[in-house]
């Protein structure tokens, strides 16, 4: 079971790297805490103050919608596509990251 866990864990964290890299930014700031999310509103173009809506309860869960869709759209990928990047991350992450979506800058 850890091991499983170990896998995906690092799997995500590859995907989360080169998607970073397709945006022009350099992929070891996806491991950094509070940094990586600053770095997902620098390229999905949202003020970095929304740093602080993700802190409050029932308010993140849209806020974390909103910049998967637009996450989701920086790469050329519907709103479809976004809202699995929320609800399916394992599966949708990887695919934009391995895929052939190209960063899109808005």
């Amino acid at each position: 079971m850890e091991i499983l866990f170990l896998i995906i864990i690092v799997g995500f964290i590859a995907s989360a790297w080169v998607i970073y890299t397709k945006a022009g930014e350099d992929g070891w700031k996806c491991l950094i805490p509070v940094y990586n999310l600053i770095i997902v509103l620098k390229i999905v173009n949202k003020p970095v103050w929304w740093v602080t809506l993700i802190l409050i309860p029932l308010v993140n869960i849209a806020i974390m919608f909103i910049i998967n869709i637009a996450l989701a759209k920086s790469f050329g990928k519907g709103t479809g596509f976004g809202i699995g990047l929320v609800l399916l991350p394992f599966i949708f992450v990887p695919l934009l990251a391995f895929g052939d979506a190209e960063y899109i800058s808005n």
